[in-house]
Formats: structure tokens, sequence, C-alpha cells
């Protein structure tokens, strides 16, 4: 599921190509991924309203329109926005003013698009946790002292702290130096600090390279993210950590695959 640094980045890429665009006509290919309204007064509200900002919160985009309504789209597992688009295999396709497609795309039909007046006002949004970059250092270490849960889920826990998931959760850990089956309790004021700081400098650098397309997710330009070249443990199983040279393990945590390395991670 693209993470916090592939939504931020969509987030940018669509701004710098369809922001101000109207919505021209909307056709909807495949219905099963609008969540509401029905998909006809979807379509039809849709139409002629211009794109006035693009937002992001957690892994959900928010589309601000003219009329003062909103269009969510949270691309879950497999869920691609492309601009210029025209696929056949699209399962919205948003036609813009200046003659250009805005293709969604979502072979598994886990995506969801909704048009809403209040989007803050979404169950989903409403239990979210802050932004990682919202928090100051001495918030994020009250969070922690207060938890028993292991680190690593507590970081995907988007009622915790919202954005984060099991790759980025694997990569902050690591240059942490902490394993990821420690309880956020047990963890050192300088563990903690250690922790804020990693998870600032990941999320930052995995933005400045685009994300990571380590499954379906690319660039609005259909190009892929070019962070996976700086993964020091995810998806690295079995091969030796670029630290110890010991080879990287993987666990289960919470039904999800961990990576990390026994040796630098305590």
């Amino acid at each position: 599921m693209p993470e916090l640094p592939e939504v931020e980045t969509i987030k940018g890429d669509l701004q710098e190509t369809i922001l101000g665009k109207k919505i021209l006509k909307v056709y909807v290919n495949d219905p099963r991924v609008i969540r509401e309204p029905a998909p006809l007064v979807f379509k039809k509200s849709l139409e002629g309203q211009a794109i006035k900002n693009i937002l992001r919160r957690a892994k959900l985009l928010v589309f601000e329109l003219s009329n003062g309504s909103f269009l969510t789209i949270h691309l879950k597992m497999t869920g691609q926005l492309v601009y210029p688009g025209g696929s056949k295999k699209s399962r919205v396709a948003f036609y813009l003013s200046g003659g250009k497609i805005l293709d969604f795309n979502d072979d598994r039909l886990f995506g969801e698009l909704r048009l809403v007046r209040d989007w803050k006002k979404l169950k989903f949004v409403q239990g979210l946790g802050p932004e990682p970059f919202d928090l100051t250092c001495a918030d994020f270490k009250d969070m922690l002292s207060k938890r028993k849960t292991e680190i690593k889920p507590l970081l995907m826990d988007q009622k915790f702290i919202s954005g984060i998931g099991n790759l980025y959760a694997a990569e902050i850990l690591f240059r942490a130096k902490i394993h990821p089956k420690r309880s956020a309790q047990s963890l050192t004021a300088e563990e903690k600090e250690a922790l804020y700081k990693e998870m600032k400098k990941v999320l930052n650098s995995a933005i400045k390279h685009g994300g990571s397309s380590v499954d379906d997710y690319v660039r609005v330009s259909g190009k892929p993210g070019d962070y996976v070249r700086y993964h020091q443990v995810y998806g690295r199983g079995g091969k030796p950590c670029f630290l110890c040279k010991n080879p990287v393990k993987k666990i289960t945590q919470g039904g999800r695959g961990t990576y990390f390395c026994a040796n630098c991670q305590n």
C-alpha cells in the first residue's frame, strides 16, 4: 500500500500538473470503486468543477473543488493515478480542461473514491492519529511512554500516528537501531529521540526520491519512485546487512512481514 511518502509524492505531482483544471467529463468504467454518492450522482456532481487545491491526510488524497465539495481518493493496495491517462483499463477517467485525462487505475478494486461535503467528517479521518511532521520530539516521547505495544505494529497503527506503514516502519527502526519487538514503554529517552529523528529523516528522504515502487505504486507520470535504492532492510530477507554483514531476518508481526537485523537492532 502506498504510504505517506508515496501519497505525498502523488500530491506534489498532481499540484504541478492538474491544479486549476476543470473536470469536463467523468467516465465511471467500474462503479465498484465509488463509495459515495451513487455513481451517476458522483459523475454528474463532478462535471464542471475546477480543482482548487489538492491535500493529503495520512494516506488519503483530497481534491478541493470549486463548488465547495471534496473528492477523496484512497489508493489502498493497488490504486494508481496516472496523468496523462487514457488507458482502457482505468476504473474512472477524469477528462480535464486542456484535453488530457486523469486515470484512476486499480487492478484489485481495493481503492475508494468519495465525493463529500466535508472530508474531515469521514469516520476514517476522524480516527487518525497525528501526522509525523506535526509532532515535536517531546510529543512523540510522551506518546510512546504510554504504550506497552511492540514498537513496529505501533508505528503502523494509524490511530497512533498516521501515514507510516510496513515498509517505512522497518526502515525507521533499523536506522534507529531498535528491535521491532521491543515494547514502546521499554525505550530509553535516547532511543525515543533517535526514533523520532530517523522517522523524520527516512520520510523526508523517501519523499525527496519519489517514494518506493515495490508493488503497484507509480508516480503520476507512470514512472517508478526511486527510494527502493536506499532500502536498508525491507525486502532484503536473507541478504547481508549493510552494516554488520549478518543476514537480514524476516519474521511475522501482526500478520505482516517484518525485516530487521538481529545484530544491529536491540
